[in-house]
């Protein structure tokens, strides 16, 4: 059953803004073999997969620095950005998935609540997020779908989500952010909106650095929140 970290009533909730990848879907594959195939491209090792997933969650220039090393040389680290991103939109559906079950929670928790929106707020940039929620026939959910890149900060800014509650006409206190890492919660905090953390994504050990107000470990769960 979801765990409560704070007093909390899902039925005030009128926003539901998810994380994607490690929260809605399993993109952990394809954006190791993407990291990898940068590597090979500029001549250094390759890393293992979970030291790649647990640089993931901060957007695309982050993950490709930290693979890097953090490397001073700004123009090489250009270059292999620019490389990981083309790759990787040629190959973000090679294996990428939507988690069992989110399909169902996402229709459960638009179903319980005749005004409930949700939407997407990914540290990934905007056009692979779009393609990819588009592909996996997750688009019919979402009322908008932001990228890392859609505004001039990324998570844990607020701006994303406080656009978002602009735009919906929704009031702070009747909207929640779920994602996977402490980057999620620590936007909503920032933001001043309720959090949920899931324990099924990439970065659940984040989530006792930064603890939300309630805690799932599966979509079932998440879609119980809200029943």
């Amino acid at each position: 059953m979801p765990r409560l970290n704070h007093p909390f009533d899902p039925r005030d909730i009128k926003l539901v803004i998810f994380d994607l990848d490690g929260t809605l879907i399993d993109s952990r594959l394809d954006l190791i073999n993407s990291v990898n195939a940068m590597l090979r491209h500029v001549k250094h090792s390759e890393l293992p997969g979970e030291v790649v997933a647990s640089y993931v969650g901060d957007g695309a220039p982050m993950l490709v620095r930290r693979a890097l090393g953090d490397p001073d040389d700004e123009k090489f680290f250009k270059d292999a950005l620019e490389f990981f991103l083309a790759y990787y939109r040629e190959h973000k559906l090679d294996h990428t998935v939507v988690y069992e079950g989110i399909l169902e929670a996402l229709s459960q928790i638009h179903g319980n609540g005749a005004s409930r929106k949700m939407a997407v707020l990914s540290n990934k940039p905007v056009n692979p997020s779009r393609a990819i929620v588009e592909a996996l026939g997750l688009a019919q959910f979402f009322v908008r779908v932001y990228g890392g890149n859609s505004f001039e900060t990324k998570k844990p800014d607020p701006l994303g989500v406080e656009t978002l509650l602009r735009e919906t006409g929704t009031a702070r206190e009747n909207a929640m952010i779920v994602g996977d890492s402490s980057v999620d919660v620590l936007t909503g905090r920032n933001a001043g909106i309720a959090t949920c953390g899931v324990t099924y994504g990439f970065a659940p050990h984040t989530l006792c650095e930064a603890p939300p107000d309630v805690t799932v470990a599966s979509p079932k769960e998440l879609a119980q929140l809200f029943s």
